[in-house]
């Protein structure tokens, strides 16, 4: 996917030049989906929080994610002394528009086609966003980054492969196969939806066994 990811901080001010609170320059990109955003279903009842989107290179909203449960932080895995009741315990769930080969708004090229492919990968991304090796300094981190995003991407090519099993969970109320693996880091998984959307999430702290996925009935009120 050629995708560009819009983090909060580097939307533009207002008119006027007066910032934009951030939870309203937050939201507005979910509300530009042409797309369904999907979330934990009702059995979640812990915080929810909105946190960016991805858009393609003519600015058109392909993906983006929602977070549920402690907002995590980059942090390194023994950070909490290895007292497992002490880690942040969160998921987060991709929303990834199904979208085939396609060209660009200026007809130039071609953008490339998402799939599970892409939602695994996007999942994997942002695990490894806040995780690093406890035996590694933190100047080496975007090193050791830079080949675990090599890693996730060929483990998100490879879904039938020994990495991923399967897993059963329920999207809208339908039982729902999906990719699931995991590592000392947390937890991936990705599978398709009938509403013409990828869903990926990961997690740490919290199990994805018994875990349920719905559409987000008002993306506003994660705001």
């Amino acid at each position: 996917m050629e995708t560009t990811s819009r983090a909060v901080a580097q939307t533009p001010a207002a008119e006027g030049g007066q910032p934009v609170p951030s939870a309203r320059r937050t939201v507005d990109g979910y509300l530009r989906a042409p797309f369904p955003w999907y979330g934990l279903d009702e059995a979640f009842t812990g915080p929810r929080w909105l946190m960016q989107v991805g858009t393609t290179a003519d600015g058109a909203v392909e993906h983006g994610s929602i977070g549920h449960g402690d907002e995590p932080t980059v942090r390194n895995e023994y950070a909490a002394g290895g007292d497992p009741d002490a880690k942040e315990k969160f998921a987060v769930v991709v929303t990834v528009a199904a979208n085939p080969s396609r060209r660009t708004a200026d007809g130039t090229g071609l953008l490339e086609a998402t799939s599970v492919s892409s939602a695994a990968w996007l999942a994997g991304v942002g695990l490894l966003s806040f995780t690093w090796p406890g035996q590694m300094d933190h100047a080496l981190r975007d090193d050791w980054l830079e080949q675990q995003t090599e890693t996730a991407w060929v483990l998100a090519d490879d879904l039938d492969g020994d990495d991923w099993s399967t897993l059963s969970l329920p999207v809208d109320g339908v039982p729902t196969a999906f990719h699931y693996r995991e590592s000392e880091f947390g937890w991936v998984l990705a599978g398709s939806t009938s509403a013409g959307v990828h869903v990926g999430a990961y997690g740490r702290g919290m199990s994805a066994y018994g875990l349920g996925f719905t559409v987000v009935k008002d993306v506003a009120a994660y705001a």
